[in-house]
């Protein structure tokens, strides 16, 4: 079988490779006599001029991204029908692979194949690219060692003019942020959030959110923590367990605030776990192996290499003579306990009444005792502190709340106002401390004043696959009700939607979104009608007359009483039924 050439210049050699806009092929080019992968546009995107548009924009922004760990991209080009991009062709395996071949990968490993990946998109945002659909699929790893970041195909530029690419709004749901699945625009904190996913699957072997179907995955990205990863792999240290969740944070501004950064956190990690890795065996002090008494022998004096030598352990066997400082100083200690044992032996006497024994033995008249005045101290009285009750300012509105806390004696402070599907615009509908509560005179009492039920502008969903168009309303928390209809739009595409896009809705209202089920018409009925009636009507509905069978008495039996000779009595298709359109139209016409 002959190779296929694109424009007389590169040979394609075989398939290694497949996605949902692509494939891709080894290939060779033929003018450099180099090894490449070339990327080819499947052929129904082929005839689509907006999506041939941003794809050709796209690729070439992708080219003027140049760094070690970003696939290069050489050309892109048309042959024909045939739309392709070509590229640095890398020896190695995707990331996906590694992990699903060999599990969990060591944890320096995986901690330098992220720190790459993120140089690699700090280098694409810089010149304004947000991949959007970072994945272990779209990292591939040689045998070497190193990291190169491929399939740019839906990132975004800086550049392009276009909003939204059907069919691949939303990247991957497994690997997709919270922003992503909301609907909203892919920021380089999205590309962080994904490459965080990607790091949780190399140090564990797996996702942290599974679901039965896309859908119920990317709501999990959006409203349920991922559990730690130290649950799946006790073995990962707790800072960079710490790293992982920072990186995997719903709010985008928790996250690193560069891929930059998150580079830099990443490298921090390493060369830290690289010292304590270096440190801690000088650190501890193996035990002295036990020996019979005697002589230590010589070698034992002689340190390992690299290591610090330890002074050997003292024996408390060993005598040692005393020394004249040494002497003397135990002199002093033994002169200094005697005195404080007489002191002691003093005090007990006195206590015990062993004098007064003393004073009566020998005669003595025991002195009279000492009388003290009593002296009187009058505390010192603290005042207690004011204290308030704070009012309830719920449902006031914010002049009357003021009002009401300063005539408590209390501080008003007003919080951002928010929305609230229960309190009206303009009054107040929470409160700290709550009523009733009993503070200190000139305590600060913070309010929230309603902006009114949240409204979010209904987003513009016509042109994309009915699937992803429900995903995204969903997401945004609307009722979704999907109604088939016959369109000039692709089958499985919305063509419109009620309420039209922009319409301010609450969480919960519905959405009815028309999905195509391709171009097609309804037959018309046009039993009864006079021929030449008929066929006008076939015409009108965008359908093709071929055909009039004349049918007499002999044929059509008790219709024939029924029906003048010249009109219709039947129709291939039938009437009401949904047909492409341009389909052609049989009648069945009774005979004069």
């Amino acid at each position: 079988m002959q190779k296929k050439i694109l424009n007389h210049r590169y040979e394609l050699e075989r398939k290694i490779g497949e996605g949902g806009m692509a494939r891709v092929y080894l290939g060779r080019d033929l003018r450099l006599n180099r090894r490449v992968a070339i990327k080819v546009l499947h052929e129904h995107y082929a005839s689509d001029a907006t999506f041939l548009q941003r794809f050709h924009h796209e690729a070439q922004a992708a080219a003027g991204l140049r760094h070690p760990c970003i696939v290069n991209v050489y050309d892109v080009g048309q042959d024909g029908d045939i739309h392709y991009i070509v590229m640095e062709y890398v020896e190695g395996s995707d990331l996906k692979s590694l992990i699903l071949r060999n599990g969990p990968l060591p944890i320096e490993h995986a901690v330098a194949i992220a720190e790459d990946v993120a140089e690699g998109l700090e280098a694409a945002h810089r010149l304004g690219m947000v991949h959007r659909d970072v994945k272990p699929q779209n990292i591939l790893v040689s045998p070497a060692g190193e990291v190169k970041i491929t399939d740019f195909g839906i990132a975004k530029s800086s550049l392009s003019t276009a909003l939204t690419e059907t069919g691949v709004t939303f990247g991957t749901a497994d690997y997709l942020s919270p922003e992503q699945a909301r609907g909203l625009a892919a920021t380089p904190r999205s590309d962080i959030y994904a490459l965080g996913v990607t790091l949780y699957e190399m140090l564990t072997g797996r996702l942290p959110f599974t679901g039965e179907n896309a859908v119920a995955v990317a709501m999990q990205h959006v409203s349920v923590d991922p559990p730690p990863p130290r649950m799946f792999n006790p073995q990962i240290p707790p800072r960079l367990e710490a790293l992982v969740l920072a990186a995997l944070s719903k709010n985008p501004d928790e996250r690193p605030a560069s891929a930059r950064e998150f580079a830099q956190m990443l490298r921090a990690y390493r060369a830290a776990s690289q010292e304590a890795t270096i440190v801690r065996p000088a650190m501890s002090r193996p035990s002295p192996p036990r020996s019979a008494p005697g002589p230590v022998a010589a070698a034992s004096a002689v340190p390992a290499a690299g290591r610090t030598a330890l002074p050997p352990p003292r024996s408390p066997l060993a005598a040692q003579a005393p020394s004249a400082s040494g002497g003397r100083d135990l002199g002093i200690f033994l002169l200094g306990m005697m005195f404080i044992g007489l002191i002691l032996g003093i005090v007990y006497l006195a206590a015990t009444g062993a004098f007064d024994n003393l004073f009566h033995f020998n005669g003595g008249t025991r002195p009279p005792p000492v009388v003290r005045p009593e002296v009187t101290v009058e505390p010192t009285a603290t005042p207690a502190p004011q204290m308030a009750i704070v009012p309830n300012v719920i449902g006031l509105d914010e002049r009357s709340a003021i009002a009401a806390i300063e005539g408590a004696g209390l501080l008003p402070y007003a919080e951002l106002p928010r929305a609230s599907d229960v309190v009206s615009a303009g009054l107040v509908f929470d409160q700290f401390p709550p009523a009733t509560t009993v503070v200190t005179a000139s305590s600060v009492v913070t309010y929230v004043v309603s902006t009114g039920p949240e409204t979010i502008p209904l987003p513009e969903v016509v042109t994309m696959r009915g699937i992803d168009a429900e995903f995204q309303l969903r997401s945004l928390g609307f009722q979704v009700q999907v109604v088939s209809a016959p369109d000039r739009l692709s089958a499985g595409f919305v063509f419109r939607t009620e309420p039209a896009a922009g319409t301010p809705l609450r969480r919960g209202d519905t959405v009815t979104i028309f999905v195509s089920i391709g171009d097609k018409v309804r037959m018309p009925d046009v039993t009864g009608l006079p021929e030449e009636e008929a066929i006008r009507r076939v015409v009108a509905a965008g359908l093709t007359w071929s055909y009039s069978d004349y049918q007499g008495c002999d044929k059509l039996g008790d219709l024939c009483d029924r029906y003048a000779p010249g009109v219709v009595v039947s129709s291939i298709p039938r009437g009401g039924e949904l047909v492409d359109r341009g389909s052609p139209v049989t009648l069945g016409v009774r005979a004069p």
